[in-house]
């Protein structure tokens, strides 16, 4: 079942489209938090965004460039701003298709299926863990904090991944040394501690202080 992000603010016409793409089988979820799109895009994880351009706080250029630095997932957007200078913008900020409001939502179908088609018969779909606005790709291994690009040794996405995988829960760390393990890096107390050290360091210089915390006596945490 592919996973359909809708970022609309007009509630009747997100509502119409939602419902209809799940009347194909699609799981089809609205945008609720316009401060935050990329977070919700995170958390959801779709392989496809319908992209209106008029939101509140930001624009959806905004926001499909920012999609654009975390993920290739294929970006449509809905508009009835349809004159060229957007569509040719929408285009250049990461777009793949544009349609015109109003649409018939049986044209809009035809669309999403044959992106799905060309995106999807080639290519993985991409794993995706957010907090704070730092997205972590699972399948590439690359973190991205805004307009940052942060590397991370394999030591330290994989501390990362647990992390974030048990977030809002505290992680042991004989846990993360037995996933260390997992992926044949031998990590011993001493050498954990200077991983965990060295990825805050990261963390912090590109603007995210505190982003993991350390429980005594019982490990770390990433919490909500």
């Amino acid at each position: 079942m592919y996973r359909i992000f809708i970022v609309e603010d007009d509630a009747v016409i997100a509502s119409a489209v939602a419902g209809h793409l799940r009347s194909w089988g699609w799981d089809a979820l609205c945008a609720e938090n316009f401060e935050n799109i990329l977070a919700g895009f995170a958390a959801f994880d779709p392989q496809l965004v319908l992209m209106d351009i008029s939101l509140p706080n930001y624009n959806g250029y905004h926001w499909c460039s920012q999609i654009r630095q975390v993920s290739r997932v294929p970006v449509i957007f809905i508009s009835s701003a349809a004159d060229n200078l957007n569509i040719v913008m929408a285009m250049n900020m990461g777009g793949d298709d544009f349609i015109a409001k109003p649409f018939d939502l049986d044209v809009l179908t035809a669309k999403i299926q044959a992106m799905l088609r060309r995106t999807y018969d080639f290519a993985g779909q991409s794993r995706l863990l957010e907090h704070r606005g730092a997205v972590l790709n699972l399948d590439d291994g690359t973190l991205n904090a805004g307009k940052s690009r942060i590397d991370l040794t394999r030591n330290e996405h994989r501390i990362l991944q647990v992390l974030l995988e048990n977030k809002g829960r505290i992680v042991s760390r004989d846990t993360l040394m037995l996933r260390l393990w997992e992926s044949d890096s031998y990590v011993d107390d001493n050498t954990l501690t200077v991983n965990v050290t060295r990825l805050r360091k990261k963390l912090e210089e590109n603007g995210l202080p505190d982003f993991i915390t350390t429980k005594k006596g019982s490990g770390y945490l990433i919490g909500d």
